[in-house]
This record gives C-alpha cells, sequence and structure tokens, in this order.
C-alpha cells in the first residue's frame, strides 16, 4: 500500500461574527470538512483575508459594532488581493432590500438565521466548486496571457534582427557603418515625437506610428545592395549616367521589401512605412528629388522624416573619405533648405531639438576602429 499518497489539503473558511456563540456553532459546524478561521470584527476579519494564504470563502455577518459586514464587504472587493474571495453573509437580517444590498456588494449568497445546518454546508460546498473553477479558468488565462506575450516578444525579436541584418548587408556595400543605421533610427524618432505636438499630425503621429517608423528607418538604403560596386564604391564624383543609376536604389528598395511581402501572402504594417521611406527619401519639398519628383505633401510624412536625418547625418558624420563638419554648420545648412528640400515643419521641429540630434550623433559615433575596419573592407571589395 502506497503511504505516500497526499490528500488535498481542506478549504480555508473565515467566520466573521461578533458573538460568541454564533462563532462556536459555525466552527463546530464546518471543522469536520474544513479549516476554520474565526474573526469578532471586520478589522480582524479583513487582517486575516489580506494574510497568505487567504482564505477560500468568508462566512460574513452584518450586524457588527464598528465596522458592519457591508463596509467588511466593500473593503473586500476593492482589493485587488481579496476581491475574488466568494462571501456568503450569514445573518439575522431578512429583508429583501438587505439582501439586494448584499448581493450588489459583491457577495455570492445570502443566508439567513436561524440557520439550517445542511443548507450552510451545500451552498458552501457548492460556492466551493465554484470559486475552483473560477480560479482554473483564472490561472489558465494568466497562462495563456504570458505565452502569448513570450511568443509576440520572440516575434517581435525576431522581426528586429531580421531587419537589422538586412540593413546591415546593405551598410556592407557603401561607406557608412553600422551606426549609420543607428543614428538614424533615433533621429527619425525624435523628429516624430516633436512633431506630434502640432495638433494636425497628433492623430497620425502615434506611439504604434512611432514605433513602426523606428522599425523600418533602417531599411531606407536596402536597395543599394543593387547598385553595382564601379559606382556605389567609386571614391569620386560620379557621372551623370552613374548618378542615374545611383538614383535607382530607391525604387530597387522598394521593390525588394514588396517583393518580400508578396511572398509572406499577407500586408505587413511596418513593411509600408518601410516601403515609402525606401522609395521616397530622396525626394525634396520642392519637387526636385527623385525617382518622382515628388512635391509638399505628396510625399509620405516617414520619408519627409529619413530625408532630414539622412542629410544631418551625413553632413556631420566622419566617414572612410571624409572628416564630419560641424554640429552648427550642418544646422544652416539644413535651415537653408527649409521649403526647398526640406518640409518647413520638419527643420522648425529639428531647430527645437537639434541639440538631442547632436547628442545622438555623440552617442553612436564612429570610433578610428570601425572607421579604419570599414576602410580595409572597402580596399578588399575594391581589389575582388
Amino acid at each position: 500500500m502506497d503511504t505516500d499518497t497526499k490528500h488535498p489539503e481542506p478549504a480555508t473558511i473565515l467566520v466573521v461574527d461578533d458573538t460568541p456563540a454564533n462563532l462556536s456553532l459555525m466552527t463546530g459546524l464546518l471543522r469536520d470538512e474544513y479549516k476554520v478561521k474565526a474573526a469578532i470584527d471586520g478589522e480582524k476579519a479583513l487582517r486575516i483575508a489580506q494574510s497568505s494564504p487567504a482564505p477560500d470563502l468568508i462566512l460574513l455577518d452584518i450586524m457588527m459594532p464598528g465596522m458592519d459586514g457591508y463596509e467588511v464587504c466593500r473593503r473586500l472587493k476593492a482589493d485587488p488581493a481579496t476581491r475574488d474571495i466568494p462571501v456568503i453573509f450569514l445573518t439575522a437580517k431578512s429583508g429583501v432590500e438587505d439582501e439586494k444590498m448584499g448581493l450588489d456588494l459583491g457577495a455570492v449568497d445570502y443566508i439567513t438565521k436561524p440557520i439550517s445546518p445542511p443548507i450552510v454546508m451545500a451552498r458552501v460546498r457548492n460556492h466551493l466548486v465554484l470559486k475552483a473553477s473560477a480560479d482554473f479558468l483564472r490561472d489558465k488565462a494568466d497562462y495563456l496571457e504570458h505565452e502569448v506575450g513570450k511568443r509576440t516578444a520572440e516575434v517581435t525579436a525576431i522581426q528586429d534582427v531580421t531587419i537589422l541584418a538586412m540593413a546591415s548587408l546593405a551598410e556592407t556595400r557603401d561607406s557608412d557603418t553600422g551606426n549609420h543605421i543607428r543614428r538614424t533610427q533615433h533621429y527619425v524618432k525624435a523628429l516624430a515625437l516633436k512633431l506630434r505636438e502640432q495638433p494636425r499630425l497628433a492623430a497620425l503621429l502615434d506611439d504604434r506610428y512611432i514605433l513602426m517608423l523606428f522599425k523600418s528607418a533602417p531599411l531606407h538604403d536596402i536597395g543599394k545592395v543593387g547598385i553595382p560596386d564601379r559606382i556605389l564604391l567609386k571614391p569620386g564624383k560620379l557621372t551623370p549616367e552613374e548618378f542615374e543609376l545611383m538614383k535607382t536604389h530607391t525604387t530597387l528598395g522598394r521593390d525588394a521589401i514588396h517583393a518580400a511581402e508578396r511572398q509572406l501572402g499577407m500586408p505587413v504594417e511596418f513593411l509600408k512605412l518601410a516601403k515609402e521611406i525606401a522609395y521616397s527619401h530622396q525626394e525634396k519639398w520642392d519637387g526636385s528629388g527623385y525617382p518622382e519628383g515628388l512635391k509638399g505633401e505628396a510625399i509620405p510624412l516617414s520619408a519627409r522624416l529619413m530625408a532630414l536625418a539622412d542629410v544631418y547625418d551625413a553632413l556631420i558624420s566622419r566617414r572612410v573619405y571624409k572628416e564630419g563638419m560641424p554640429h552648427e554648420q550642418a544646422l544652416a545648412i539644413i535651415s537653408a533648405g527649409r521649403g526647398q528640400h526640406f518640409d518647413p515643419d520638419m527643420v522648425d521641429a529639428f531647430l527645437a531639438i537639434h541639440e538631442e540630434f547632436y547628442a545622438i550623433a555623440q552617442r553612436y559615433i564612429d570610433s578610428d576602429n570601425e572607421l579604419d575596419a570599414k576602410r580595409q573592407h572597402l580596399a578588399r571589395l575594391h581589389n575582388i
């Protein structure tokens, strides 16, 4: 015979009554099946209910000095730690309004005195079964919520890694370092947060849009993987013909992202912004940009944000072939481009937070070692 078989712990019932005789009666009735705790007033009842482990059910008198049973029930239901403990009122108040008040406060049952022991035991058993079922469902829901959160985090992590891997692939073929990706991500986020202070943009630039913008930004130059090395890696100025080929990186980027989305068989929210940014970040406010010569607000908002961020980073950052210019000089150039290269609202927002841009640039500055590694990498590509 197995002597180690464990029997389930009996449920704990808290009996609350200011009359010792009633406490003794209920304790005697319940103790053969349940673990019983007793309280002679509301304050003690609340302390016991809030202790660990909490009672599984509470039998609560109404008419008590100081804090009555209604107030005890009200406080139990207001506290997240005790609101799920079923309460049965056990009282001499037999009026319909009294019972209605008790049930309205959240009690699961209402038993009037003098009690019928078989009825009390049956109702106690029924409500303990209901509580066990509710606890099971609640635990199951919590578990499922945790699992969904865990899986969502995993999918998000895979998505982010994939984006950065694709962006890093493009970066290996030009003179930028990986820090360019980080800097431009943070520039567009900072700019978007400032712009949403404008009432007409607040609804569009919500937290979700800005998160998707932040995720999409690294893909702005993904199309450069399709540009021939002789053009992409050319140290000097491009010829007009070569520049026309260089400009196709915008279309190549959009088409590559669109192809990936088509393979999935469904639209993906952040890829919509990625396509806008890849295709239109070289457009200019006055219509002199490429690939379509879009003008003003015909240029997607995401691309207008990236246009300013990309130019600022190109101006102030060191590259393998040049030194970065001072922040103040970059400010002057971007200010001069207001209403021509850049959306005036973008420039105004940028000027209001330009110190934040500078701080981002310094946080992700290219080190000498990173630039040396990039020079060596480009030299190897030239020799291939």
